[in-house]
């Protein structure tokens, strides 16, 4: 299994520095999938990020909830130091662990945990990280995911492949049987090129 975060610690050494500014016309429904997790206003509550990147989560969950305490995991330390920039005005409520995302019994429970266009790049991995996700939620915790899902193309199905995406349609099914479903929306992007998926769902 170090195989696949080590390869993760290399691909983004380089693309620390444009990810931002180069995954826009990609990652579409972050902001969308924010907006909808049933995070309370009206009592303290927490959200783990696996694979949080940047920080550009984690900012805009930051700005929307004052009360939300927010972890972010990521096995990329040059991700991680773009992370620690973009959450800077809000330093005393983001923690940032480098590594990969495992359940940490000296952790107390979140009762979010987010995957942003992180699960199709574990390979292998994907399905101990949503295995994880339910050991570590406690019952009533919630899961939020925006991903790629499929592609009717082949060679764009490659071309993802060489970014070490697998573009599959082989999320939902697992996440389905694992978590209640409380929301689902599935949406081509790029004139049907490929569809993405958001996905919330709840412990039960």
């Amino acid at each position: 299994m170090e195989m696949q975060p080590e390869k993760m610690r290399a691909y983004y050494r380089f693309h620390a520095g444009i990810y931002d500014a180069t995954r826009w016309s990609f990652l579409f429904g972050r902001k969308t999938l924010l907006y909808n997790l049933p995070v309370r206003t009206d009592i303290p509550q927490s959200l783990l990020e696996a694979g949080c990147g940047t920080g550009h989560n984690l900012r805009l969950l930051a700005r929307r909830y004052p009360a939300l305490h927010l972890t972010g995991v990521d096995v990329s330390a040059d991700m991680l130091h773009k992370a620690a920039e973009t959450t800077a005005p809000f330093a005393e409520r983001v923690q940032l662990i480098n590594g990969a995302y495992e359940k940490d019994a000296a952790r107390k429970a979140p009762d979010h945990i987010l995957f942003s266009y992180a699960l199709t790049m574990f390979n292998p991995g994907w399905e101990q990280a949503i295995q994880t996700a339910w050991n570590d939620l406690p019952s009533g915790g919630h899961i939020g995911v925006v991903d790629f899902h499929d592609t009717p193309s082949r060679a764009f199905q490659w071309w993802m492949g060489q970014n070490h995406v697998a573009l599959e349609g082989h999320l939902l099914p697992f996440l389905q049987s694992t978590f209640r479903t409380l929301r689902l929306d599935i949406c081509p992007a790029w004139l049907g090129l490929w569809r993405y998926f958001m996905f919330v769902g709840v412990k039960t």
